[in-house]
């Protein structure tokens, strides 16, 4: 398998990355004006892990992410972007 271009070794930037995606998920939310609360019940998600999601402390599945896109209703790359 070749490729093109592989992460860094780096955890630094695998954390930036999940912060990233997390922080994207919180404004998509409140820009919808939807609280953690609905959003985690929506998604079948605890709230602690929405939380923690958010904060970009968590390694979410992408079950996880999927849930999330369908119920804000963005298309997935828009928020892992």
């Amino acid at each position: 398998m070749y490729l093109v271009h592989a992460p860094p070794d780096d955890d630094d930037w695998l954390l930036d990355q999940l912060r990233g995606i997390g922080a994207r998920i919180r404004a998509e939310r409140i820009h919808q004006n939807v609280t953690q609360e609905r959003l985690h019940l929506a998604a079948g998600i605890s709230r602690w892990t929405l939380q923690e999601i958010e904060a970009g402390r968590s390694n979410p599945t992408a079950t996880t992410l999927l849930r999330i896109a369908y119920v804000l209703d963005v298309p997935l790359k828009d928020l892992v972007r």
